[in-house]
């Protein structure tokens, strides 16, 4: 813990002048940034007694090690820099409005050929038109479902389309009329994505002249008496006023606006947000946050706004916000709104009318939100401090361990023996920080050795980057594939998904500015899950590389017995203890971590019938000639110039698998164990054969299998 006296600019270094600044823990860490109209007004409040200090602050404070600002020339200029750099360093300290769940859009991919409807979640990606959020996917896809009568644009999937395109037969949707089938030339490409142009503008709030025009088209329809044409554009009538009922309309047809409010208490706060387009509410989402420091709710608004508006594109901004309270002061967010919208914006709290009675409809949500954000036992503030507390304590630690990582061996029956590193900060789980390990070392279920290799790799790394040399350890290098020569595979990012499927890389250092780094930051604790030997591995592999201020423990499943390096007795916690209940869920999440990357590697794993028997020909190739030909029966159909045409295969290797083909019995199909999918059908098409979702067909019962995991 240190004295914030020690790294206090002296008198008259800090500008008094508006900027931002930057507080930095002893890893050179940025841990909080802020911005303030006078840095030497606003720096001086940090650096009073601490029994005077929000706890919150106070703790920040006392984590860091230095604090460094940057001058600009207004105030705009540092809200805009403020946003970036939190963007930029995610610092632990910030307020951070915590999404209660991952909201989905409706999506348009205006950025394809042929764009297509769809539901996402998640980042949104460049020249994609979003619409939401929404409460529940369902409501998106009834939406889409009565307004694609109207405007049939493409909702298939890639490969659907591309299968209809080869096939020259449309999809059940093509022949019932709501999709206008442009994977077999029914419309071109100009005029499908016009046809979703216009699909957007509807859903942007600009009915009234897509009813006008059917309504006009119904009535020349009835004058010319074709009456059927007539009926089919009256029923298309009836389904976008359908569609436009599922929105309540709660204000002027033609008023845009947002509305945020804010319920809070001494230690958190949530916001809940209405998207009004069209008169009409199209969206709903809230957010929680912890209070780092006595903040305004003109505050809470201003990081509201900036949530809200700093990523998303000028249309997303609308003519009208509505706030329970104004930024202090209010100019700079205005002008910044203006600037990302490029015309004028109002933020205003309403005081009478319509607007109003719907802000109070949105201030008892956020106050819903908050009292139930506080029975989330996980989420609470007070729940985990304690829980930090109750584990120093049984631990004999010098200070409550705010950064805890767990590791997790996962393996069956000895094969794809894999590990996983889960990090916890504050008692919530970071998931853009795991890890997760390939061990190639040895093989066999020796969990004491694999815990060992992985201690050490990781923390082999964290010293590589402590000195700053810029290359991995031993010389280790990143490859194309996000992994290097030892075997290792990480997941990072904030769009990274929760079982860990992507794979990413990057540089192995950067420069000393505080941005996250792989392997950067120490734990003050680590949690294996194991007894003694486990620890025992742990704590050897750290002394072998010369760390001693980094405390080791076990949790051992069957009787939740913390361990410790070097005792021969366990360490019992209540079971009551939140202590106990917080390492069982960072040892819970790196076992579910773990074994979800062992059972994506094992499906990977390709069983190819008679293919496994051509000697030189491996998984690539082998997936290669399946996905060619279709099925082992039309490959061994196939002549040698044919098999020739696959990528990657040779002639000589073409005669080999014709000769291995033709000499084989015909025994089972091709699996692939990935989808569990037979590829050796009459018709050549996928036949789904598998005992559980996910899981590929092998010997024994479900429970047996299960069994073997480990």
């Amino acid at each position: 813990m240190a004295d914030p006296s020690s790294y206090r600019p002296r008198p008259g270094e800090i500008p008094d002048s508006p900027g931002v600044y930057r507080f930095r823990d002893e890893h050179r860490r940025v841990i909080y940034v802020g911005k303030a109209k006078s840095l030497r007004q606003r720096l001086a409040n940090y650096f009073q007694d601490l029994a005077h200090l929000h706890p919150r602050t106070r703790t920040m404070v006392t984590t860091a090690a230095s604090v460094e600002w940057t001058v600009v020339s207004t105030e705009v200029e540092a809200l805009q820099l403020e946003y970036s750099w939190i963007k930029e360093y995610d610092p632990r300290f910030n307020v951070k409005y915590r999404d209660d769940k991952s909201y989905p859009y409706l999506a348009v991919t205006m950025n394809e050929e042929f764009p297509r409807v769809q539901v996402m979640r998640g980042h949104k990606k460049k020249g994609v038109r979003y619409f939401g959020p929404y409460g529940h996917a369902w409501a998106i896809r009834d939406t889409v479902d009565l307004l694609l009568r109207v405007f049939p644009v493409r909702t298939c999937s890639a490969g659907v389309f591309k299968n209809a395109a080869r096939t020259g037969r449309p999809c059940l949707l093509g022949y019932i009329g709501k999709c206008s089938a442009p994977c077999v030339g029914r419309i071109t490409p100009e005029d499908h994505w016009d046809l979703a142009d216009e699909f957007c503008d509807f859903m942007a709030g600009r009915t009234g002249t897509y009813l006008r025009r059917l309504e006009r088209q119904m009535a020349e329809a009835a004058e010319d008496m074709e009456y059927e044409r007539a009926a089919r554009l009256r029923d298309d009538i009836g389904a976008l006023k359908k569609a436009m009922e599922k929105s309540a309309v709660v204000l002027a047809d033609a008023t845009d606006a947002d509305l945020i409010a804010v319920a809070e208490d001494e230690l958190e706060a949530a916001v809940q947000i209405f998207h009004v387009r069209g008169g009409r509410v199209r969206g709903q989402r809230g957010w929680v946050t912890d209070k780092v420091e006595e903040i305004t709710t003109g505050a809470l608004v201003e990081h509201a706004l900036q949530q809200l508006y700093g990523e998303e594109s000028g249309d997303a901004v609308p003519k009208e916000v509505l706030v329970p309270a104004l930024p202090d002061p209010v100019e700079p967010v205005q002008q910044w709104l203006t600037g990302r919208r490029g015309s004028g914006v109002s933020l205003r709290i309403p005081q009478r009318g319509d607007k109003k009675a719907l802000m109070e409809t949105v201030q008892r949500n956020a106050q819903q939100a908050l009292v139930l954000h506080k029975t989330k036992r996980a989420s609470d503030l007070t729940t985990r401090s304690r829980a930090l507390e109750e584990i120093a304590e049984a631990l004999d630690l010098d200070s409550a361990p705010l950064r805890i990582e767990c590791y997790d061996i996962s393996h069956l029956q000895g094969d794809d023996v894999v590990a996983s590193m889960v990090v916890f900060e504050d008692g919530l789980a970071r998931k853009s920080e795991y890890r997760r390990f390939q061990i190639k070392g040895f093989e066999g279920q020796d969990d004491v050795r694999s815990m060992h290799e992985v201690i050490t790799r990781r923390f082999r790394r964290y010293l590589a980057e402590k000195e700053k040399t810029g290359e991995w350890a031993d010389g280790e290098e990143l490859t194309d594939g996000g992994r290097h020569p030892g075997g290792e595979a990480v997941v990072a990012g904030p769009g990274a998904p929760d079982d860990g499927e992507a794979l990413t890389h990057g540089p192995a250092l950067k420069d000393d500015d505080g941005r996250p780094k792989r392997f950067a930051y120490p734990p003050q604790l680590v949690v294996v899950d194991g007894g003694q030997p486990q620890v025992a591995a742990a704590q050897r592999a750290l002394d072998e590389l010369g760390i001693d201020d980094i405390a080791v423990c076990g949790l051992a499943k069957r009787l939740e017995e913390v361990w410790l390096p070097r005792e021969d007795d366990p360490v019992v916690l209540p079971r009551t203890s939140e202590g106990l209940y917080l390492l069982q869920r960072v040892r819970d999440e790196a076992h579910r971590f773990a074994i979800t990357y062992q059972r994506a590697k094992r499906a990977k794993r390709f069983r190819a019938g008679p293919l496994d028997d051509v000697p030189g020909l491996g998984e690539t190739r082998k997936q290669a000639l399946i996905k060619h030909f279709g099925s082992v029966k039309r490959l061994r159909a196939a002549t040698i110039d044919q098999i020739c045409e696959v990528p990657g295969i040779g002639r000589k290797t073409a005669e080999t698998v014709a000769a291995a083909l033709a000499g084989a019995t015909p025994a089972g199909p091709a699996v692939n164990t990935a989808t569990g999918e037979i590829m050796d059908d009459e018709d050549g098409a996928p036949e789904t054969t598998t005992d559980a979702p996910g899981e590929p067909v092998s010997a024994g019962t479900p429970d047996e299998r299960r069994g073997q995991e480990r």
